[in-house]
């Protein structure tokens, strides 16, 4: 997932950060209100973790902003705010979450999957996506392919929860590198064709069907069972 954090606590915003980048995501950080009302409106992001005492913007005008100009990624409100009308406030501005500091950063992190995978049109109440006999569970972090377990790096999840929530569509390379490593496209890396190459090794290898695909001059799919 790409993910903006608003956030003027440098240690809340440096935790965050190196943990979901751990978890695999990539990161953008504002500090400040203006900053983040303009990266929220201005960026793609698959989630928002925002505070709601901001210096310049507050965290409440953010969201009303964001709403009211038909922007629907989801928001998670993080804050020291904990009394009830801080919360339903909160969510009535907009915010699809409100979770209140201090906080433990699993929660944190299943809360921000299931946000994302209900604006993806994801059943909340099943938190895996699957391609034929392969299971990702975005909950427990576990791949499966039949009675397997695989393990995988970060960003080998990464890339194929991307697949995975785009089924059935051809994606690009640029698409990968925008969404899964942050890059702007640059024609002559092979970062792509790299770490596809090691997923499939793990996916794929020893097993009659392969999931991943490669569209000659085009990219890659997960195909839908027909």
């Amino acid at each position: 997932m790409r993910i903006l954090v608003v956030e003027d606590d440098s240690a809340v915003a440096g935790f965050l950060n190196k943990g979901l980048a751990e978890s695999g995501h990539n990161v953008d950080v504002a500090s400040e209100g203006k900053q983040g009302l303009f990266l929220a409106t201005t960026e793609q992001y698959d989630a928002i973790v925002l505070d709601r005492m901001l210096p310049g913007v507050d965290g409440i005008t953010i969201l009303n902003t964001l709403r009211a100009s038909e922007i629907k990624t989801p928001v998670l409100i993080l804050s020291a705010k904990n009394k009830v009308d801080d919360k339903v406030k909160g969510l009535r501005s907009g915010a699809d979450d409100y979770l209140t500091k201090p906080f433990a950063f699993e929660e944190l992190l299943a809360r921000l999957d299931i946000l994302v995978a209900r604006s993806m049109q994801t059943d909340v109440k099943d938190t895996k996506l699957r391609a034929f006999d392969l299971e990702l569970d975005l909950l427990t972090r576990e791949v499966n392919r039949g009675t397997q377990n695989i393990e995988l790096q970060s960003k080998e999840f990464r890339l194929l929860e991307y697949m995975l929530r785009n089924k059935g569509q051809v994606i690009t390379r640029t698409m990968l590198l925008e969404h899964v490593w942050d890059y702007h496209f640059d024609p002559q890396t092979n970062v792509i064709d790299v770490h596809i190459s090691r997923l499939r090794q793990k996916i794929d290898k020893g097993f009659e069907h392969s999931i991943i695909e490669t569209i000659r001059g085009a990219g890659y799919r997960i195909p839908t069972e027909s």
